[in-house]
């Protein structure tokens, strides 16, 4: 199908002239009956949605609602106006079975040729607009939703010149209060994205990101929020962040992407400008380290008697997907690639709920 979000139009295209494909069509599934299951308090149809990224405004969100998507996640917001990265933004990556470390570790070739099984690379920067537009433009999805459907915010701090620790903690505090007076339910709080923390990821710098999280929930009281991370190869670190972070956020999703060198098939860096020789790869190669976190996760909430929700992401693209994250603990799942070339994965799965 064709992707809701066109790789081969601008970020700004994408943005005016999106969603496209089966997002575009104006059917509206409609569920039946009641919501029965349970998300952080809020009942849901199917504990199924888009994380952050994809649905890059309003209307992309609103398109993901119509199509059965419970839990659609409005795209990573910022306290001021942040440009995006240079066109391509999107690129497909041949890969063949798992993206394991060992592959990683190696140049990945990318082309516009996108095949079954599909694994793509984005690097897009975490591009925002202004509050001016993204509030009431998060406030106006929010309402949006329909019976047994939640929209969620996604939000990051902002790393300044001549910024000192406090500041940084200082700019996603006000960013996580301007999002819940959009008056979402429920938040994400992005800690898988570069140059965030001291060791490139805020999810790895554990005491900072422990600092953050603290913060947050001081600013937004009882509104649920969620923390987004990488996959942790490191056990003992895992162990550490949930330790330190699980007890304060009541939710993780896991996981992003795994970085890699990406080149064209001269060997040139597939996307231009500085800093974007490596980019982050997710869809159908990356799924074993969605499922292992998940699996890691489950083990580490139990050892430690904590409660929060683990949200499964990566390499969902089929209900048989879906059921393996819940099979290993996943109190719900998202799908970001999968979803953006099957806008109708969301029904698919909830027909075999």
């Amino acid at each position: 199908m064709h992707p809701f979000y066109d790789p081969k139009k601008s970020y700004e295209e994408n943005f005016e002239q999106g969603p496209f494909g089966a997002f575009a069509d104006g059917e509206v599934f409609a569920d039946s009956g009641n919501p029965s299951r349970e998300f952080l308090g809020q009942k849901v149809f199917a504990p199924f949605g888009i994380p952050a990224g994809p649905l890059i405004n309003g209307k992309y969100v609103k398109a993901a609602l119509d199509k059965g998507f419970d839990l659609p996640v409005y795209k990573t917001v910022r306290s001021k106006k942040y440009p995006c990265h240079r066109w391509p933004n999107v690129l497909s990556v041949q890969i063949k079975g798992d993206l394991t470390p060992e592959k990683a570790s190696q140049p990945l070739i990318a082309d516009e040729e996108y095949k079954e099984p599909i694994s793509i690379t984005n690097s897009f920067g975490v591009p925002s607009f202004d509050p001016d537009f993204w509030q009431p433009d998060l406030a106006d999805a929010v309402k949006y939703a329909k019976k047994g459907q939640v929209v969620i915010g996604s939000f990051q701090g902002t790393v300044k010149d001549g910024q000192d620790e406090g500041g940084y903690i200082a700019d996603f505090v006000a960013t996580a209060r301007l999002v819940k007076e959009t008056g979402v339910k429920m938040m994400v709080a992005n800690f898988s994205c570069p140059n965030e923390g001291t060791a490139n990821l805020l999810c790895f710098d554990i005491k900072r990101a422990q600092k953050i999280a603290r913060a947050i929930k001081e600013e937004i009281g009882n509104t649920p929020f969620l923390v987004k991370t990488a996959r942790f190869e490191n056990d003992a670190e895992l162990k550490e962040f949930v330790s330190h972070v699980g007890k304060i956020a009541d939710g993780i999703i896991s996981i992003n992407t795994i970085p890699a060198e990406i080149r064209d098939k001269e060997g040139n860096q597939a996307l231009p400008g500085e800093g974007r020789l490596r980019s982050g790869v997710c869809g159908h190669a990356i799924k074993w380290a969605g499922l292992d976190m998940v699996k890691r996760l489950v083990s580490w909430r139990e050892k430690m008697g904590l409660n929060f929700v683990i949200v499964g992401c990566g390499g969902v693209a089929a209900p048989d997907d879906y059921k393996e994250y819940v099979s290993l603990g996943a109190d719900a799942v998202m799908s970001a690639t999968g979803a953006m070339w099957n806008p109708m994965l969301g029904q698919e799965i909830k027909r075999i709920l």
